[in-house]
C-alpha cells in the first residue's frame, strides 16, 4: 500500500548506550539548533535532527525548553 505511513525513531547512537535517553534527547536538541544557527532556518539538512529530538524528547521538555529559549 502506497498510503501507509512509515514510523521511525532516532537511530541508535553509540554515545548513549543506556536505556535512559535524557542526554540523547538533549544532545539531539542541541545538534538541531546548532545546525539551524550554522545553515539557516530554511535548510532541510537540519530537519533530521528535529525529527530525532521530537521522537526522543517528551512533549513537556520541548515546550519548556522552547519557552526558555524565547526569554
Amino acid at each position: 500500500m502506497a498510503d501507509e505511513i512509515e514510523l521511525k525513531t532516532a537511530p541508535a547512537d553509540f554515545r548513549f548506550p543506556t536505556t535512559n535517553q535524557t542526554r540523547h534527547c538533549f544532545t539531539r536538541y542541541i545538534e538541531f539548533h546548532r545546525c539551524v544557527a550554522a545553515k539557516g532556518d530554511e535548510c532541510n539538512d537540519c530537519e533530521r535532527f528535529a525529527k530525532y529530538y521530537r521522537a526522543l524528547c517528551p512533549g513537556e521538555f520541548n515546550r519548556k525548553v522552547s519557552y526558555m529559549r524565547l526569554k
